[in-house]
């Protein structure tokens, strides 16, 4: 093959291997959630509890606010979960891009103290794989007592993991893109 030839393709693989971006966008990027809410709808009636995380100012600086509220003994309640990133100037709803990704994502709920055998919480949700994701939820509570309900969301966990589909965090792995614990009174 002729030199002339030759040094021109050269050339141009040279130039397209240098204008490659270096700078790839990464899929299933952590999130940023400024904004949680745990609202808990009794099933046979009565008053609905919300659990609420803000941290307008993102991670550091302030404190975030967490306001808790009391349950009630002998009840079921329906929980949703809604996370919100309202940082910068437009507000996001990151619930639909969790339930989306749900394959990358679960919620995992530990309760604790004297609520830790009295407040169960099981999936009621599920991605394409047929493993939970954890906005929707079942809460029943069996005694008066309490305690602390920690809330966990984990970015790509080993759902196949021992335990992890029936919400044992101890081997999820995964990044935790966000961790708060409220205050639980069950009346």
């Amino acid at each position: 093959m002729n030199i002339k030839i030759l040094f021109p393709i050269i050339i141009i693989a040279i130039l397209f291997v240098i204008s490659c971006d270096k700078n790839p966008v990464i899929q299933n990027e952590e999130e940023l959630i400024t904004e949680f809410k745990y609202t808990l709808v009794p099933r046979n009636g009565g008053s609905t509890s919300t659990f609420t995380f803000m941290d307008l100012d993102g991670e550091g600086g302030l404190p975030p606010d967490i306001t808790s509220d009391t349950l009630m003994s002998g009840v079921v309640y329906d929980g949703k979960l809604s996370l919100l990133n309202v940082y910068s100037d437009v507000i996001q709803n990151i619930t639909g891009e969790i339930k989306n990704e749900g394959d990358a994502h679960q919620f995992f709920y530990e309760s604790s103290g004297e609520l830790s055998d009295k407040l169960s919480v099981v999936y009621n949700d599920a991605d394409i794989n047929n493993n939970p994701i954890g906005i929707i939820t079942v809460i029943t509570t069996t005694g008066t007592g309490t305690g602390n309900l920690k809330i966990t969301l984990r970015h790509e966990p080993n759902k196949s993991a021992v335990g992890v589909t029936s919400g044992i965090i101890t081997n999820a792995g995964g990044e935790t893109d966000i961790e708060v614990t409220f205050n639980v009174i069950v009346q």
